[in-house]
């Protein structure tokens, strides 16, 4: 009796998932106002009633999609943290290798989950959702951030670098990307070659 309803339990969280990953396809595709119970049931492959059953409400389906991608990205660019604190120089390379494959290769998924996280300065019942990334990155670093402040101003550096990314014509590469990680993690290095070029002319 217990290995069915863990089967129909593990059946029931990949359905749930697969009506979050198709909500954020529809997003990404349609814009927010392309999502409805209907149009992810059929994104899905699975029946209207399977999309009212996990999420009542279109805002429950908004929410639940803002929290599973927030804890994806949180999940990720935590690791590099860890990484970046461990072995800064490679730290900043696989950093930079992501932000460009959030702005090229993965451009479509990062633009529906910024339009996503956006609509949360318009609808409050989302706030605590979009703010989530943010939260569990923090906690995840607070072993190592001496600084919240350079922290805190890291992490908003990011978040503008990508919203760049995806405005521009062409997305930035890495070589295009790098010298500005490189910058926002050792600033005080790149000031003091700065001040040492300009003593030295």
């Amino acid at each position: 009796m217990s290995e069915q309803v863990d089967g129909r339990r593990a059946r029931g969280e990949r359905r749930r998932q697969a009506i979050l990953e198709a909500t954020l396809r529809v997003i990404e595709r349609d814009g927010v106002s392309g999502v409805s119970h209907r149009s992810v049931a059929r994104e899905a492959g699975v029946p209207t009633t399977s999309t009212t059953y996990y999420f009542a409400s279109l805002d429950d389906l908004l929410i639940a999609t803002l929290t599973w991608s927030a804890d994806k990205l949180a999940d990720d660019i935590s690791g590099l943290i860890v990484k970046l604190v461990d072995a800064p120089d490679s730290g900043v390379g696989e950093i930079t290798q992501r932000l460009a494959d959030l702005v090229g290769v993965h451009r479509g998924r990062t633009m529906a989950e910024y339009e996503l996280y956006l609509l949360a300065a318009r609808r409050p019942e989302l706030k605590s959702a979009a703010r989530r990334w943010l939260d569990l990155i923090t906690e995840a670093a607070r072993p190592y951030n001496t600084d919240p402040v350079a922290f805190r101003g890291f992490l908003a550096a990011l978040d503008g670098l990508l919203m760049q990314g995806l405005i521009a014509d062409e997305p930035p590469s890495v070589s295009d990307l790098e010298p500005v990680v490189s910058y926002l993690i050792r600033p005080q290095e790149h000031l003091d070659r700065l001040r040492g070029g300009t003593m030295g002319a």
